[in-house]
């Protein structure tokens, strides 16, 4: 979609603006560590010290003496794999335990690679490949792979020390609701404290000020618009919804906004029916919580859309710096002024992010507040502008936005903040529109290449697009990403409604 026109942001009417800026000042605290990842790393290291032990005990033994090096090798397969799935049984891959103590956890690899080494050695007799060699082969495997596993897990019980540090091993956890369900939550919590969970803050879920300002010995913070506000400013990780069954209206109002931001949310139950779906379940003290609302990109998911758009980027800017060079050319000699536009839009979680794209009107005549969405033969727009919006080429510079780690290659568009549809803010004509920020924002994405793209005259168009937008969230995959990329760079180039 277009973004308007090429303007910076000073200000916008209605102060939401105002909202991000701030939001962008006060910056996010640093990303919880991921439990699934990093569980998955520490496997794949052992994976990597044990299979490398092998190997090297099998090189220095070949060296000295004549050995069947596939069965050697075969042995090391084996190995590998059953070590890696006793650590497993024993519970060594829990992050909990991984996190806690760093001698317990090198006590538990330890002794599963004992127990590996003596499985495998009593195999080899049983199945009488008892030879002298084997047994050396096994005795220099189990101190090669003892020493690698110590370095491997002492490295890792430093980078946990830095987490502890950081805070980035307990999750922050706002609590809505001040009624007996919440207060009861919160008071088992305090009973039962949980390592990776730290509460932060009790939230009332109504408008209207409370008798009581503390629950479950918390103090109250505010109401839901204060919660997604502190979500949006990074101070939270996570929100359980421990509110009466009676209260169906306020729960209802309250997951409607809480979908609004990336924040996982969890439901708290006392023995009640709410129709949230299929829906899986997590335990929190203790405690069951059903999982009604996940942030779109995160753990494994988020290291594959990072590593997407930051390798795909590189390699684009790279094969089209020619290109790049020939229109910053072409501007600077069809009108006056700078080559790069710059203007300020909200990114992931409401952020402000400074957008760049080829400048492609008359410095003069921009638009202060980007509240005039560009249209056909309109007369701010330069003739190099007019063909770069028309096949789309003025949005090549935001590859260094991905780059920057601010946008995505593929995700909702970023609009002009001031932007309207039929001369309402886009924020104020569709319901869920801040659902869009869940997401990274995006050069190309799914509403663009089903034509939902251009000036926006009506609600009905913001609106559609704004759905396809949420579907793409609610259904993203590396397939799709790559299927929008491929289908605008047959497509997506020229599109008459790009003015």
């Amino acid at each position: 979609m277009r973004g308007g026109s090429d303007s910076p942001l000073n200000a916008t009417s209605d102060g939401s603006a105002d909202r991000g800026a701030r939001h962008a000042r006060r910056g996010g605290a640093a990303r919880p560590v991921s439990v699934r990842v990093t569980a998955a790393i520490v496997a794949a290291g052992d994976l990597a010290v044990i299979f490398g032990a092998g190997l090297f005990s099998l090189y220095w033994l070949s060296r000295r003496v004549a050995i069947d090096a596939q069965l050697f090798r075969i042995l090391a397969v084996v190995g590998t794999v059953l070590f890696v799935n006793l650590l497993q049984v024993f519970g060594g891959y829990r992050f909990a335990r991984l996190a806690r103590t760093q001698m317990m956890a090198l006590a538990q690899a330890f002794t599963a690679w004992l127990a590996t080494i003596f499985a495998l050695f009593v195999a080899l007799r049983i199945s009488g490949f008892n030879s002298w060699a084997t047994h050396v082969w096994l005795l220099l495997w189990l101190m090669v792979g003892s020493a690698g596993l110590a370095a491997v897990r002492t490295a890792f019980g430093s980078q946990v020390r830095l987490w502890q540090r950081a805070g980035r091993l307990r999750r922050r956890v706002a609590v809505v609701g001040v009624g007996r369900l919440a207060e009861r939550f919160l008071r088992h919590c305090a009973a039962v404290p949980d390592p990776e969970i730290d509460i932060v803050g009790v939230y009332s879920d109504r408008r209207e000020p409370q008798a009581a300002s503390r629950c479950g010995g918390h103090t109250v913070r505010g109401d839901i618009d204060t919660l997604i506000d502190d979500v949006r400013s990074g101070q939270i990780d996570m929100v359980i919804v421990a509110m009466a069954a009676s209260a169906d209206l306020r729960l209802a109002e309250t997951m409607s906004k809480l979908r609004l931001v990336p924040v996982d949310v969890r439901l708290c139950s006392e023995s009640f029916a709410f129709d949230v779906g299929p829906c899986e379940v997590s335990q929190i003290n203790g405690l069951t919580v059903f999982n009604v609302i996940d942030r779109p990109v995160s753990d494994w998911k988020w290291i594959a859309k990072a590593i997407e758009d930051r390798v795909l980027a590189a390699l684009i800017l790279i094969l089209i710096s020619p290109l790049l060079l020939t229109i910053a050319l072409a501007i600077k000699l069809d009108s006056r002024g700078p080559v790069l536009f710059r203007q300020k839009r909200y990114g992931f979680n409401r952020e402000l992010i400074e957008v760049l794209k080829f400048r492609t009107m008359y410095q003069h005549a921009c638009d202060p507040n980007a509240e005039k969405l560009a249209t056909r033969d309109d007369p701010r727009v330069t003739r190099v502008g007019a063909f770069l919006r028309r096949t789309t080429l003025d949005e090549l510079p935001q590859f260094i936005n991905v780059l920057r780690g601010e946008m995505s290659i593929v995700g909702p568009r970023p609009h002009a903040i001031a932007a309207k549809a039929g001369g309402v803010l886009y924020h104020q004509a569709v319901r869920y529109y801040d659902a869009r920020h869940r997401m990274k924002p995006g050069i190309t994405g799914w509403a663009q290449i089903n034509g939902w793209r251009g000036e926006t005259q009506t609600i009905e168009q913001i609106q559609r697009r704004v759905e396809y937008d949420l579907y793409y969230i609610e259904h993203w995959s590396i397939l799709l990403d790559l299927k929008i990329i491929l289908w605008t760079i047959l497509v997506g180039f020229t599109d008459a409604r790009a003015y």
